[in-house]
């Protein structure tokens, strides 16, 4: 169960690391847009990095979760990660 919690996770950190990657990139193109783009984009933005700050904390707190308790946290962590997904959904779109 230990190697389950901890591949889950590190999966889970992983991709983190690339939404994070591409949300800055997104920031970068938001700021060159025109400007009515720009105030539309901006909601979905800081909508997904506020999705992804509760991601990562989620992400942090599983990290320190026994086995005993995996089971019990790995719902928060996947509602927050579906969260997470709409969220630069919208942005795609």
């Amino acid at each position: 169960m230990a190697a389950t919690v901890d591949k889950t996770v590190s999966k889970l950190q992983n991709e983190l690391e690339l939404w994070g990657a591409k949300l800055n990139e997104l920031l970068a193109k938001a700021e060159v847009a025109s400007h009515e783009a720009t105030i539309d984009a901006r909601k979905h933005l800081e909508d997904a990095t506020d999705k992804l700050a509760a991601a990562r904390g989620k992400l942090d707190e599983a990290k320190g979760t026994g086995e005993d308790k995996w089971e019990e946290f790995k719902t928060g962590l996947e509602r927050s990660w579906r969260e997470l997904e709409r969220a630069f959904h919208k942005l795609a779109h």
